[in-house]
């Protein structure tokens, strides 16, 4: 066999920090403390982080299709064992049900790679709020409002970087 005839490596570094942030993200959870709002809402500040996984996903997805789907197994596998089974099971609740709901916005959406980056988070964002802190048993509105506001916030920063590339190409 020829070297020409072998198909080039398949690159994948969004897949793979996808897999990283949702193992890092579930690790957090267990190790970061809840922050007490001034209403006694507890809030956890490792939700700022949360909003860069569902973002890491759509690049993800336009890297290796639909197999991101495995590859969200794969993160929330390992999440189960690195991090408290108890939050990893919450998580794994939530990244099901919200990233079904962000990957079928992102797929079935044909606008733009930043539009279909944002409105997968604007809806994945409180589902996966909701659906976690009900799994750990805090569950208030103000709870996913604070943390769906912290997830948008860095999904709004990347959507904004991303178009500024797509104007300007």
């Amino acid at each position: 066999m020829l070297l020409e005839d072998k198909a080039p490596p398949m690159r994948i570094p969004f897949t793979l920090l996808y897999i990283a942030l949702i193992v890092a993200v579930n690790y957090a959870f267990t190790v970061v403390p809840l922050v007490e709002l001034p209403d006694g809402t507890k809030w956890p500040p490792v939700s700022l982080l949360v909003g860069f996984v569902f973002v890491a996903r759509d690049f993800a997805q336009r890297e290796i299709g639909h197999r991101v789907l495995l590859a969200m197994l794969v993160g929330v596998g390992i999440s189960y064992f690195m991090a408290n089974p108890f939050v990893a099971a919450a998580s794994a609740a939530a990244f099901l049900v919200s990233e079904l709901a962000d990957w079928a916005v992102y797929t079935f959406t044909k606008r733009p790679f930043s539009e279909r980056v944002l409105y997968s988070s604007v809806l994945g964002a409180p589902i996966d709020s909701a659906v976690f802190l009900g799994g750990i048993g805090i569950l208030t509105p103000v709870g996913v409002i604070a943390m769906t506001a912290s997830k948008l916030l860095g999904a709004l920063i990347v959507w904004w970087m991303v178009r500024r590339r797509e104007q300007a190409a």
